[in-house]
């Protein structure tokens, strides 16, 4: 008999079946129990009569590992309006040794480092696996609004020779002997493959070795990246953002309404244009200073709460951000020249993407990093594509972890964040 998964059940009234899964609740009454079985699906409740089964039962606690042979039975007041009689229970291992919190809560009441020290079995709750069922959600809607518009999925080293990329910190590590470092962004070789295929993005890991020590960052996260050629100025790459973060939004409610529902979360709306400031309107609006460099966290909850209020939008671009705060590969704006073509997309008053219009010319690179007061050498195999024709391009990253956190209004990311790490954690 085949393995029948939980939320296949309501098909399956008046068949013998076949479950498996873990020992979620035992509920021992006088006359009957009832075993609440979770699975990778969701919740099955079986009903126990016969007191010998019931006498097997009470040796099995919470997390065991079970099999179930029983009859599937209409009960409206049962999950999914189902209940399982009649069974035959047979443990497929040990009895389990109880976590030590009890996952049939609704809400895991141990402190998040307790949840994180205990990660393997933490990650079972239902709310906790429900963020991760929307992250994956998330990532298949970026993939696939990505190839909708003729995008190449590519796939750059994580393991670099030098540390180039940003002013952030990086993870040193030994390469046989010589020196190399986790790579902080694809930026570079996602550049590059603008000269192959034009458009490309990326799903993948990357390290800032920054002792940042909140609630927002992370030493390792996931960036969805792309970077896409023959581009007029930033606001094509706008658009495209628009339309991908539209399509991760959408993928999340269509493969994880489940887990939207777990949580109590309704995903946003997302504009058909996103509503955009420059940077000198936000620091007028959020009521910083005009001569204030970038904008601060406080800065950005004032733009989100203006967002919604004028708008009607969790979403809000900001654009112009000052050359001196961006990488020096970034575009500026011509008529601006001490602004650049870049941008942030604010998500509920948190910055949740950084892009913008890179250079494409060799000379401009040469003089920008001249501006800066920074040698050629470290970038001469990045800047050689340059030499042989690059056409005007920009792209975007978007933390995952950051956008699962948002969406769900977790108060720290590593609720969403299957095995964190950061400045204090590397286990497990």
């Amino acid at each position: 008999m085949r393995r029948t998964l939980s939320h296949h059940l309501p098909a399956q009234i008046g068949t013998t079946v076949r479950i498996a899964g873990w020992v979620h609740r035992r509920r021992l009454l006088k006359s009957v129990a009832f075993l609440i079985v979770r699975d990778a699906a969701g919740l099955a409740q079986v009903v126990v009569t016969d007191p010998a089964v019931r006498a097997e039962l009470e040796k099995l606690p919470e997390e065991t590992v079970v099999e179930v042979t029983a009859t599937v039975t209409a009960n409206d007041t049962a999950p999914a309006g189902v209940e399982l009689t009649d069974p035959t229970v047979r443990p497929l291992g040990p009895p389990a040794v109880p976590p030590p919190f009890d996952l049939y809560r609704p809400a895991l009441t141990a402190s998040l480092p307790t949840q994180l020290d205990n990660a393997p079995t933490a990650l079972r709750h239902p709310t906790r696996s429900a963020a991760l069922r929307i992250s994956a959600a998330a990532v298949a809607g970026f993939r696939a609004a990505l190839d909708s518009h003729d995008f190449v999925e590519i796939h750059t080293p994580k393991v670099v020779s030098s540390a180039t990329e940003s002013g952030a910190n990086v993870f040193a590590l030994d390469w046989f002997g010589g020196p190399a470092y986790l790579a902080q962004s694809p930026q570079f070789y996602k550049q590059l493959m603008v000269g192959v295929f034009e458009r490309v993005y990326e799903v993948g890991p990357v390290f800032r070795a920054e002792p940042h020590d909140t609630v927002r960052h992370l030493a390792q996260y996931t960036s969805l990246d792309a970077e896409l050629g023959f581009v007029v100025d930033h606001r094509d790459v706008m658009r495209v953002l628009r339309d991908t973060v539209a399509g991760m939004l959408g993928a999340v409610g269509e493969r994880a309404g489940g887990a939207l529902a777990t949580l109590g979360v309704t995903p946003p709306r997302v504009p058909a244009e996103i509503p955009a400031v420059h940077f000198t309107e936000a620091l007028t609006i959020a009521g910083a200073p005009a001569d204030e460099p970038d904008l601060a966290p406080a800065h950005e909850r004032a733009l989100g709460e203006w967002a919604r209020r004028e708008h009607g939008s969790d979403f809000l671009f900001v654009t112009g951000y000052p050359m001196a705060k961006r990488p020096f590969y970034t575009h500026p704006d011509p008529a601006r020249p001490a602004y650049s073509n870049g941008f942030d997309l604010l998500f509920r008053g948190l910055e949740l993407v950084t892009g913008g219009q890179r250079l494409h010319r060799h000379a401009d690179y040469l003089a920008a990093l001249a501006a800066r007061g920074e040698p050629v050498e470290p970038y001469a195999g990045y800047l050689d594509a340059f030499r042989h024709g690059m056409p005007p391009h920009g792209g975007f990253a978007i933390g995952l972890e950051r956008f699962v956190a948002r969406l769900v209004g977790a108060a720290n990311i590593r609720e969403v964040t299957a095995f964190p790490r950061d400045l204090h954690r590397l286990t497990p």
